[in-house]
């Protein structure tokens, strides 16, 4: 299968048998009937995994972002390992505001760090406008992924304006967002100013790894749940809307998820995702009902449930899947990333269970 089938099978959203667009991961975020529940988790590029830090122990992390044969290798990790439903670029949500001129770093045990946080619109208009041409690597990356993982699907993914925006104003990461909020608040016209151009680069982005092949895409938005549900639709909705409905004609499933946001998922579900995702704090089905019965719903293990006796998990497990069945669609995941001291066989194993109590379900009608 060529990396040009492979993606135009996906973008298109074709249902011929076989082929990443007729997996069980793409027909859950398009809420179609699967043969049992699909499951992935965040941060399964790395993190936990002996070999993955065995290939980054003398690489830093943009490095390896930028380098293609280790961003192919890091991201086929875990679907050799576990068998998951579907694989997620190994990559970072500032990788695109490098690309657009932004001088940071991915700081070991910290984070990104910015050199010069954001103050004025001079600093706004420093970002530029990425192209394909700035970003070869995952052009490149994204390619070789679709050849080697066949019909496994592969999910690409980028950061959301508010988010990129609070590391970029913070200077790296914060708690409380406070330098954040001040400029939100304090100089509207500068926020929206630099949200706009975030939403412009992370477009692109995600514009770069459709094109490429991936066939469905994540914006991540970790920090919105620092946010009321008044501050949200005023001063990030428009941009992650820009976002994803900038999407709505590549055909591939757009997937929306942050941190705590509990109080925001009918607004989150509004700015135009197939699929939101949920993190641990609230019930599948109660997300469900404030999301609405158009989308698909992705989560929502609590990723320290991971660290505790076997039979906790499985039960967890259990519950999720009977929560998630109120959804017309439901990718298993964890409600946020995979911490690097789970066990890679418990994870393994969570995958297996997932796929057997999901299959006999299917099998009993």
């Amino acid at each position: 299968m060529t990396t040009e089938t492979t993606g135009t099978a996906a973008r298109d959203g074709d249902s011929r048998p076989g082929g990443p667009a007729d997996s069980p991961f793409i027909r859950a975020c398009r809420r179609r009937p699967t043969p049992h529940t699909p499951v992935w988790f965040m941060r399964q590029a790395g993190r936990s995994l002996p070999e993955y830090r065995e290939i980054r122990a003398s690489v830093p992390m943009l490095e390896s972002c930028r380098r293609p044969e280790l961003v192919t290798e890091i991201t086929l990790q875990p679907v050799r390992r576990h068998g998951v439903d579907a694989a997620i670029l190994f990559s970072d949500i500032v990788v695109p505001v490098a690309a657009a001129g932004v001088d940071l770093d991915i700081v070991p045990g910290t984070g990104p760090v910015v050199a010069e946080p954001i103050r004025t619109a001079a600093d706004v208009q420093r970002i530029r406008p990425i192209t394909r041409e700035d970003v070869p690597y995952v052009d490149e990356a994204v390619r070789q992924l679709v050849v080697e993982l066949g019909d496994t699907p592969l999910i690409g993914f980028a950061g959301a304006p508010f988010t990129l925006a609070s590391y970029l104003v913070e200077g790296g990461p914060s708690r409380t967002h406070a330098k954040t909020k001040a400029l939100m608040y304090g100089d509207e016209e500068l926020w929206h100013a630099l949200c706009d151009r975030l939403a412009e680069v992370t477009l692109a982005f995600l514009r770069v790894q459709i094109e490429a092949g991936v066939s469905a895409v994540q914006l991540f938005d970790s920090w919105a749940g620092a946010l009321s549900e008044a501050d949200y639709r005023r001063y990030v909705l428009p941009h992650s809307t820009a976002v994803l409905s900038g999407l709505a004609h590549a055909g591939v499933p757009r997937i929306h998820f942050g941190v705590g946001t509990a109080e925001l998922l009918g607004a989150m579900g509004e700015a135009g995702a197939d699929v939101v995702g949920v993190d641990w704090r609230t019930p599948l089905d109660v997300a469900t009902g404030r999301i609405g019965a158009d989308k698909a719903v992705q989560g929502n293990l609590d990723p320290c449930v991971l660290l505790a006796p076997w039979p906790v998990v499985e039960a967890e497990v259990r519950r999720i899947l009977e929560q998630g069945r109120a959804a017309p669609g439901h990718v298993f995941n964890l409600g946020h990333g995979v911490l690097p001291e789970t066990d890679p066989e418990v994870l393994t194993r969570v995958v297996a269970l997932v796929h057997e109590l999901s299959s006999r379900r299917a099998d009993q009608g």
